[in-house]
């Protein structure tokens, strides 16, 4: 049971990694065109910050694995 909740949380994970790019990519393309207003600006840094402490706890944790 316990695996297969840790393998629903790596797809979920993945889904939420992937979204979060899409909007990256999406107020990077935004940003181009015209100036970002208060809210999508910060959509826009918390977003590349998710996207940065998400990825850095996944190796944390790989390697704490590994170890």
């Amino acid at each position: 049971m316990i695996s297969i909740l840790e393998n629903i949380l790596q797809v979920t994970a993945g889904i939420l990694i992937l979204c979060s790019f899409y909007f990256y990519r999406f107020f990077k393309k935004v940003k181009k065109d015209r100036k970002l207003n208060l809210i999508e600006q910060c959509i826009y840094i918390i977003t590349q910050i998710a996207i940065f402490l998400c990825t850095v706890s996944y190796l944390l944790l790989l390697l704490d694995r590994n170890y």
